[in-house]
């Protein structure tokens, strides 16, 4: 499946933004699919992830109760809607898809990932 990744930007702290994950090619529904992000000197990290009907997520600690992801099948998007943002969220933040029964949140076992969207949060 190949993933077209939108909707980052400049915003201030304690701002919003969506971001949007397009897939095509594969059969979207199937796959798990999941934002990770890496900020500058940094390695890549896990954000969130959503199963195949989107009825089960995981979050990492610090975005838990910010960030929530969804999807919609009928659209073949995986969404990102991050609030209350933070200087410390600024980072290139990439959408990834396998094709799993299992739920995974490590970036190894992710198989298609989109090219990355900058989130710039300003203090």
């Amino acid at each position: 499946v190949q993933l077209q990744a939108c909707g980052g930007g400049l915003v201030q702290a304690g701002g919003s933004l969506r971001l949007s994950c397009a897939a095509s090619g594969g059969t979207f529904s199937r796959y798990v699919m999941a934002w990770f992000r890496q900020a500058p000197g940094k390695e890549r990290e896990f954000v969130a992830r959503i199963g195949w009907s989107g009825g089960v997520t995981d979050y990492t600690d610090s975005v838990e109760g910010r960030f929530i992801i969804s999807r919609d099948n009928a659209k073949n998007t995986v969404y990102l809607q991050m609030n209350g943002l933070k200087p410390e969220d600024t980072a290139v933040y990439y959408c990834a898809a396998v094709r799993s029964v299992t739920y995974y949140n490590e970036e190894s076992e992710y198989t298609s990932w989109g090219q990355g969207t900058q989130v710039t949060v300003s203090s």
